[in-house]
């Protein structure tokens, strides 16, 4: 599997950046359209789609949990106590910028 992902990284990157003219394109495209059309990889590409679509429930709520979990976090009575001390300090940063800024009127 490694090594088919490393030639096809190769072959994308030559594809990118062959400054050869259209002729070694054409070869390379003529080798990607006969793997594509292998049956082989026609049957790896199913068995992966398969694969997934078993998977996808188990997916799902694994980010069910994780989003529950978050929102729990956020809604917490804990997450609240400290949003709150952090508005207080926000608070009195500001009204230390207000006391400290330019006195008087500007010219």
């Amino acid at each position: 599997m490694k090594k088919l992902l490393i030639l096809t990284v190769c072959a994308v990157g030559f594809v990118l950046g062959s400054r050869a003219g259209r002729e070694p394109y054409e070869q390379v495209m003529q080798v990607l359209g006969k793997v594509k059309n292998d049956p082989r990889v026609r049957e790896k590409a199913q068995q992966g789609a398969e694969f997934a679509k078993a998977q996808a429930p188990v997916v799902a709520e694994k980010l069910s949990d994780a989003a529950r979990a978050a929102t729990d976090k956020v809604t917490s009575s804990e997450w609240s106590d400290s949003a709150d001390d952090d508005n207080d300090r926000i608070a009195e940063r500001v009204q230390h910028q207000k006391d400290t800024g330019p006195q008087g009127s500007l010219p």
